[in-house]
């Protein structure tokens, strides 16, 4: 079946089939499209079973399916490295499989992939605000997860009718989510200090909707232009929510020894992802408008 991708005008009625209704970017998804007066459905076959997808597409006769289902481990990816079989199936196997069924059915599929795959180098030094391109290749290596990742990406890029959006450390209004990389570092004995691309989801998520709308694919750099460092975060936590809030920091050899697998650090170029969507905000200008401002708890000055 053709797929008509990029840019082609999607049909005035939509109805979406949404994989991860218990995630947290699929229930906000879903949330954004009861909002929005968008039907949509959450699918309920297993990503590796081939049969339960096409039931579910069969009866929700979708016109887009959005993938916002997979392992990123509990509490945190280390739980991938010792869970390898497990991560394979749903990140690559799950995926690969929704991929082929939509494009056997026509189907645009926004899959919510990541951008943890790139870690800084010598042809993108930190600060230098030069950022991995979506045609780069990942370099990042140092965990299982993002191992799978990268795997899968390269993959996906032989189906026409996928848009790869790279996600970062999300980041949403809601600071009592323990998923919000917020919420995470607040809760840190001590952090690192490092700039990074990251996904201010409240400002993001009705974008991949409109992405959707527009039939765009491929592989999109999906982070607020710029970077922003745990440091300043957490100083903006300070002044907008808590003025007693205080932290320590690390280094990388020092956080080394209390997780499994190295993290990935980078920024993104967003230069394909602000042509079509000129609107968006820097990373710091998203989170005083989408994140501190609504959650302000302090006096202004």
């Amino acid at each position: 079946m053709v797929v008509v991708t990029n840019g082609s005008a999607a049909e005035p009625a939509l109805k979406f089939l949404i994989y991860g209704r218990t995630g947290w970017i699929g229930g906000l998804l879903g949330g954004l499209c009861a909002e929005r007066g968008i039907p949509f459905v959450y699918g309920d076959g297993r990503l590796e079973n081939r049969a339960q997808l096409e039931a579910d597409i069969d009866a929700a006769a979708p016109t887009h399916v959005f993938n916002a289902a997979g392992v990123t481990g509990r509490p945190n990816v280390d739980w991938c490295e010792t869970h390898r079989a497990e991560t394979v199936r749903a990140n690559v196997v799950g995926t690969l499989t929704l991929a082929d069924v939509c494009r056997g059915r026509g189907l645009v599929l926004v899959n919510f992939a990541t951008g943890c795959i790139f870690e800084y180098d010598d042809a993108h030094p930190l600060g230098s605000g030069v950022g991995f391109k979506e045609e780069d290749t990942p370099n990042f290596v140092g965990s299982f997860y993002s191992k799978t990742k990268a795997m899968v990406e390269e993959l996906l890029k032989n189906y026409e009718n996928v848009c790869t959006l790279r996600v970062r450390m999300p980041i949403s209004s809601d600071l009592s989510n323990p998923r919000n990389f917020i919420t995470k570092i607040t809760r840190y004995e001590k952090v690192v200090n490092i700039p990074n691309s990251m996904t201010i989801l409240d400002e993001l998520l009705p974008i991949s909707i409109e992405m959707a709308k527009r039939n765009l694919t491929g592989i999109w750099n999906f982070t607020n232009p710029g970077v922003v460092s745990h440091n300043e975060i957490l100083e903006m936590y300070r002044d907008y929510i808590d003025p007693s809030f205080s932290w320590k920091n690390f280094n990388l050899e020092e956080q080394a020894k209390v997780i499994v697998a190295p993290r990935s650090n980078n920024e993104l170029d967003q230069t394909k992802l602000k042509a079509e969507f000129p609107e968006l905000m820097s990373i710091k200008e998203s989170l005083i408008k989408y994140v501190f401002e609504p959650n302000r708890k302090t006096s202004k000055a």
